[in-house]
């Protein structure tokens, strides 16, 4: 059977393919003659998208769906608050037995290359010996190195694909660079490299990296990355006997704060210039970013301007190219 992408799906059309389960959720019924009874709610994905889903009489038992299982579904796309397929049936399906490409999404550069050019510049641009062999305490850890480059940055905001977090630290390294650039005699760039290098490790152990969906472990929701990051920063300190304090400091504070502001996240907030500097590179790769992705999938058919996203809190105007 021919896969239906999600998000080709347009209202009232008949739906009979398969689909990852990002949320589950049962509901009891408000109507007093089905009292004691549930219906289940779903946000079902692919690579493509994902779209609203209910069920009236769902599966239970052993056949009860949970998130991160891949699914076949039939029904028809309603509208509640947008599109919204009511399923007829649901069924689970063997994950070994499905192609996964239609499901995780993976960064467009190539994994081996990227991790390559991050290892690159630890050998050629960081030159204060101790950040060095920091960096060099992490990345010649295969394990650690491994599951640093397949790590998704995000969950569904931003670089929120596999691999996504290899491409994502590229991306600061490079802003890093330039803001070190306009004020050579301020900003610190072997430690804002160093910053921009390991400011998101934690989120190795955020996310589970053999969930479809990215689910979050119980650490990442617990802890979160910036917490366990500094954890790992400390981990790897404890062998660098010699390691300045002065440094450790800092590089403490800049994961602390690389948020930028406490609502959303940071313990700190940015309080020296190599700090500041992180902030502002790690939220300029993360909001351009999801610009892209908002345009990628703008249908120009549509308009010049894109669906409304409720993580920008905008619309994105989308001139067409003239030819």
């Amino acid at each position: 059977m021919k896969k239906q992408m999600i998000n080709n799906l347009r209202i009232g059309d008949e739906v009979e393919t398969q689909a990852l389960v990002l949320e589950a959720n049962l509901h009891a019924f408000a109507a007093p003659h089905r009292s004691g009874e549930y219906f289940l709610k779903l946000i079902l994905g692919d690579v493509s998208g994902r779209v609203k889903a209910v069920m009236w009489d769902p599966p239970t038992g052993e056949d009860a769906v949970r998130q991160d299982d891949i699914v076949f579904v039939r029904g028809t796309v309603g509208e509640y608050h947008g599109p919204q397929v009511v399923v007829s049936d649901l069924r689970k399906l063997d994950p070994l037995k499905v192609n996964r490409s239609f499901f995780q999404p993976v960064s467009e550069r190539d994994k081996d290359q990227m991790i390559a050019e991050l290892k690159e510049v630890i050998q050629k641009e960081i030159s204060d010996p101790h950040l060095k062999a920091l960096l060099h305490r992490f990345f010649s850890d295969e394990e650690f190195a491994d599951r640093f480059a397949l790590a998704p940055a995000a969950r569904t905001i931003h670089h929120n694909y596999v691999s996504g977090l290899l491409e994502h630290t590229l991306e600061v390294i490079a802003l890093c660079r330039n803001q070190a650039a306009l004020y050579p005699q301020k900003i610190n760039l072997d430690l804002l490299l160093t910053g921009a290098i390991l400011h998101d490790i934690g989120k190795i152990e955020e996310y589970h990296q053999e969930s479809l969906s990215f689910d979050f472990t119980d650490r990442g929701k617990l802890i979160g990355h910036i917490s366990i990051g500094k954890e790992m920063l400390g981990q790897r300190l404890e062998g660098l006997s010699d390691f300045p304090q002065a440094l450790r400091l800092e590089l403490d504070h800049m994961i602390l704060s690389h948020h930028g502001v406490r609502d959303w996240g940071s313990p700190e907030v940015p309080k020296t210039i190599n700090a500041f500097a992180l902030f502002h590179a790690d939220m300029l790769s993360a909001r351009l970013n999801q610009f892209t992705i908002i345009m990628d999938k703008h249908v120009p058919s549509s308009g010049d301007w894109t669906e409304w996203d409720r993580f920008l809190e905008r619309s994105i105007y989308v001139p067409p190219i003239e030819s």
